[in-house]
């Protein structure tokens, strides 16, 4: 950004809007000048009085007009200009690998990723994925525009922890864990003003792990949860919006934490429970296989699962989890009744409901 100042601009307030904007992660050239200019910032500079560029308040407008484009963000065309964009993927498994499939085929100028596991690493180069594979966090992060953090919910504190001294001062970060409980206000309390953690959950994924399993195709028509605070900014919440458009999903919805975790042990914890019941009751045994139909396979599916995973996950979230076994057991204990009642009519009204609300959902 090159700034020019009338030449009786005042000294202090040219100090302080030069601070502020390098705080910023701009990079700025100033000097004086007959007339006061201001060449560099791009969008609508309307509402911006040249002539006022020293003053105090000015400086937060300047701050306003230019946050909008931090990332190659460019909101007025609903955008990201991803070919100017260095992006950090943490953890490349399963969904940080498609991750990167996904940003490889939006044109990222450059994907760094980051992996403990070092056979990973080295096929995820292979794989044509990643530019820079580290094995720890180092001065490379110092690149990334934005930091994708696809690591177990147990780990996402300490993982940015131990990144945040690399990091650029306007860095996004982001991250797809399937449980928040505190671990979204932790993460922002850690990082100063210039820096924000905007929470995402990308309703995607598959019953298999790995980077080998990875496929940007899980973003297609997939929907993506939104878990903002008070401490994200307007831009920073469409960005992630624009983003998850991006990757193609279909919706967004933006709710708080609680609301996630509690919508998500209805929605995903239950289901899998449900379906590993299924898999481990005793009436399973050597014939039952010849025996499946949709039902048992539809059902079932996501039985074939991650268990350090989804074991992080429940007990990240057991209290909510537990709730709803809780309901589910009432709606089984209605249909049981009803059974051995022989009461048809409570049972058709069970299904009455059910049929509704299916068809409600698509």
């Amino acid at each position: 950004m090159i700034i020019v100042f009338k030449s009786n601009a005042n000294p202090e307030a040219k100090l302080a809007l030069k601070q502020k904007l390098e705080l910023r992660g701009f990079t700025i050239h100033a000097s004086d000048g007959v007339n006061a200019s201001l060449f560099g910032i791009v969008g609508d500079t309307s509402q911006l009085d040249i002539n006022e560029l020293y003053m105090n308040d000015c400086v937060q407008r300047v701050m306003r007009v230019t946050e909008s484009f931090r990332g190659g963000f460019r909101p007025e065309k609903g955008l990201i200009e991803w070919y100017r964009m260095s992006v950090a993927i943490v953890g490349l498994g399963l969904m940080g690998g498609s991750y990167a499939k996904a940003f490889r085929r939006l044109g990222v100028q450059q994907i760094i990723g980051v992996e403990r596991n070092p056979e990973v690493l080295v096929e995820a180069q292979r794989m044509g994925i990643i530019d820079i594979p580290l094995e720890a966090p180092d001065a490379n992060l110092r690149h990334a525009d934005i930091v994708i953090l696809a690591v177990y919910p147990e780990a996402m504190v300490s993982v940015a922890k131990t990144m945040l001294p690399y990091l650029k001062e306007n860095v996004i970060i982001t991250d797809i864990s399937g449980i928040k409980n505190n671990m979204i206000e932790e993460i922002q309390a850690m990082l100063p003003d210039t820096m924000e953690f905007i929470s995402g959950h990308p309703m995607a994924g598959r019953q298999a792990s790995g980077l080998a399993m990875s496929d940007d195709g899980i973003f297609r028509n997939a929907n993506y949860i939104i878990v903002p605070t008070e401490k994200n900014t307007p831009q920073g919440i469409a960005w992630l919006e624009t983003m998850a458009r991006n990757l193609g999903c279909r919706y967004t919805v933006r709710v708080t934490p609680d609301e996630h975790d509690r919508t998500i042990a209805f929605t995903s914890n239950l289901p899998h429970i449900t379906a590993v019941c299924l898999m481990d009751s005793e009436s399973f045994n050597e014939k039952t296989k010849y025996f499946v139909a949709g039902s048992f396979r539809d059902g079932t599916r996501v039985a074939d699962i991650n268990p350090d995973l989804w074991s992080n996950l429940f007990m990240a979230n057991r209290e909510k989890v537990a709730d709803e076994i809780d309901r589910y057991m009432e709606q089984l204990e209605a249909w049981r009744k009803a059974l051995r009642a022989g009461d048809a009519e409570s049972m058709k009204e069970l299904m009455r409901l059910s049929t509704s609300r299916r068809r409600g959902l698509y």
